[in-house]
């Protein structure tokens, strides 16, 4: 979710005092470089028009409309699929398309959400058949954290049934794929998960992370507030706690990774990640009043960490290579140093991807130019259907929008020439699950360089709200 995206454009800017763990923003080819940064003219807007027509694969609602992309794609191991809003049907109904061919013909076996592990991970046990629930609708109760409607929505429950389907349906040599979470907003909740397993396998175990857990009591529902006692009294702080506790865990899978005769342990892998979302999201909020400091760029290396590790323990299963879907926001997904917000030090997902994983990643924009989104006026607010306006001129979606095709991918990877004709810096919209059409530029706009943010981006016209199942 892009809490920080949806609020005043001037705190986007805050955030110069950030961490990197240890990675360089200023040595690698696709950083933002500021000789080709300037802003474009119309004479300039209507020849890159005329290329992105040139090269623009239509969209017509065939089977067969991704095929370019999939070759492109080849034997990635990661593929980031992002959007340009939380809440638009096309973006959802889309990315299901190609995860289902990625599973079907591609061989992936994991499905990653911007969504709290444990939620997701209830979503999981339904498509592997190890959960009591009934139906994908079933599956997606868990998600009761605002927004509801980014998961419990017809497009994604109807996703969620065909992988259940495809899981079994015997067909040889078919990859059962999982689905998880890699967000930290649920820190309570990972803690309950750790310490009941561990209850049931070492209750002596299981009392001790407790013990360390209690330090969250009286917080549960008011991280915030820890957050904000703990900026003024670090006494109070639970970091030991929960470091010490994810270490207990990290030995745990570490010991069921050098054991040679290891099966699948899929609750073990889940605890282990458990304990480094309470980790993380302890350090999330307790930081978060901190002056100069990019929870953002915490929250996204903890997404890449995650990611990482999940490919890390399906890789230990022995046989293939693992190979990752994630659905995030293009904010998360398209690699921030190609973004305003990289110049100033800011990170996300795709780039940490990019640097861990060149040449095994491919990261996928999506645009729109009008129509309607589900989204609240207010964070915390009911999601409601709201109209989009027109993209601003000057902007990546009005350019789509004067190529005259309505929908379409464009692939960047690979077509220099495409690449360049894009090189200048322009609006990309970004809309969260808050809307502020009243302050559409300040809200929503950032300055980015798309050819080299994305490998590919699908851009559809108008678009339509996605349909909550609430």
């Amino acid at each position: 979710m892009i809490k920080r995206i949806t609020l005043n454009f001037v705190h986007i800017l805050l955030f110069v005092s950030l961490i990197c763990n240890g990675c360089s923003l200023q040595d690698n080819r696709y950083l933002l470089g500021s000789s080709e940064a300037a802003e474009t003219t119309t004479e300039e807007d209507a020849q890159a028009a005329a290329l992105v027509k040139k090269f623009a694969h239509p969209i017509s609602g065939d089977s067969r409309d991704y095929d370019p992309l999939l070759k492109m794609i080849g034997d990635a191991r990661f593929v980031l699929l992002g959007e340009a809003t939380h809440g638009t049907h096309e973006f959802y109904r889309e990315r299901a398309a190609i995860t289902r061919r990625l599973i079907e013909e591609k061989g992936f076996d994991a499905v990653v959400l911007e969504a709290d592990w444990t939620d997701a991970y209830r979503v999981n046990e339904f498509v592997r058949g190890a959960s009591k629930d009934q139906t994908a609708e079933q599956s997606l109760a868990g998600f009761t954290r605002f927004p509801q409607w980014m998961w419990r929505n017809t497009d994604f429950r109807d996703l969620v049934t065909s992988i259940r389907s495809y899981n079994n349906s015997g067909k040889p040599n078919a990859s059962r794929a999982g689905i998880y979470g890699m967000d930290l907003y649920g820190l309570s909740e990972s803690a309950d998960a750790v310490i009941e397993y561990l209850k049931r396998i070492d209750p002596n175990a299981g009392k001790q992370a407790a013990q360390r857990y209690s330090c969250f009591d009286g917080f549960r529902d008011a991280l915030e507030q820890y957050g904000f006692i703990v900026s003024g009294d670090e006494k109070k702080s639970c970091e030991k706690q929960a470091s010490e506790q994810f270490q207990e865990m990290e030995r745990r899978f570490n010991a069921w990774l050098n054991n040679t005769n290891r099966g699948r342990d899929e609750d073990l892998f889940s605890a282990y990640q458990n304990a480094r979302v309470v980790k993380n999201g302890e350090a999330y909020y307790r930081l978060s009043y901190k002056r100069n400091f990019s929870t953002w760029n915490l929250r996204d290396t903890h997404m890449a960490e995650t990611l990482q590790a999940l490919a890390e323990y399906l890789d230990a299963l022995g046989g293939k290579k693992s190979k990752v879907v994630v659905w995030a926001h293009n904010t998360h997904q398209g690699d921030a140093r190609m973004t305003e917000m990289g110049e100033t030090g800011e990170l996300n997902v795709g780039h940490l991807m990019r640097q861990a994983n060149d040449g095994d990643s491919v990261l996928v924009g999506f645009t729109t130019y009008m129509g309607e989104v589900t989204a609240a006026s207010e964070w915390g607010e009911k999601g409601e259907k709201m109209r989009v306006r027109p993209a601003l001129a000057g902007s990546y979606a009005s350019l789509f929008h004067e190529t005259g095709v309505p929908n379409f991918l464009l692939i960047f990877r690979g077509n220099e020439r495409l690449i360049k004709e894009l090189a200048h810096t322009r609006l990309e919209r970004a809309i969260g699950v808050v809307y502020k059409p009243e302050t559409e530029r300040q809200s929503h706009y950032f300055k980015a360089r798309m050819s080299k943010q994305f490998d590919a981006v699908i851009h559809f016209d108008a678009t339509s709200a996605v349909k909550p199942l609430d």
